[in-house]
C-alpha cells in the first residue's frame, strides 16, 4: 500500500478492515457456494464485498488463459494482483478457485499487506463450513 492515509479513510468510510478471503478446494467441492453465502451475510452486515471466481475471472480478464500448469499459475497470480486491487481499494474480497499449488497462493499472501489475507483450509478437508457465523468485521 502505498498511501497508508487513504486506506485508514476507506476502512472509516467503509466501517470495516479490508481484507482478502481466499476459498481453495477441488473442482465442485462448494468454494463458490460458501464464499456466495459469507458475501451475503457480510452484505446483510452492511460490508462492502465482491465475489472473484472462476465464473467472472475466466471469461474476461483470464479468457485467454487455458489449464496447463503454466496457465494455472498465471491464472492465480493475475486474480492474486486483482484481489489486491480490491483490498487496497477498501473491499472485502472473496476469492474461490481450485488454486492447486501451495507455492502460488503463498505468492498472493505475501504480496498482500499483513493482515490482509485470510484462507480456508481446503474444502477436502472442511467438515461443514462454519465461518459464516463467526465472521466479525
Amino acid at each position: 500500500m502505498h498511501n497508508k492515509t487513504l486506506r485508514s479513510h476507506r476502512k472509516r468510510l467503509n466501517g470495516h478492515r479490508a481484507c482478502l478471503l481466499w476459498f481453495t478446494g477441488l473442482s465442485g467441492s462448494g468454494k463458490s457456494t460458501i464464499a456466495g453465502l459469507v458475501e451475503e451475510k457480510l452484505h446483510t452486515m452492511g460490508k462492502r464485498t465482491y465475489l472473484l471466481d472462476g465464473d467472472n475471472v475466466r471469461h474476461g480478464l483470464n479468457r485467454d488463459l487455458g489449464f496447463s500448469d503454466q496457465d494455472r499459475v498465471e491464472n492465480i497470480r493475475r486474480i492474486g494482483e486483482m484481489s489486491r486491487l480490491f483490498v487496497d481499494a477498501g473491499m472485502i474480497t472473496l476469492a474461490a478457485f481450485i488454486s492447486p499449488f501451495r507455492a502460488d497462493r503463498n505468492a498472493v499472501r505475501e504480496r498482500m499487506a499483513t493482515g490482509d489475507c485470510r484462507s480456508t483450509p481446503p474444502m477436502s478437508l472442511q467438515r461443514r463450513p462454519n465461518c459464516i457465523s463467526s465472521m466479525t468485521a
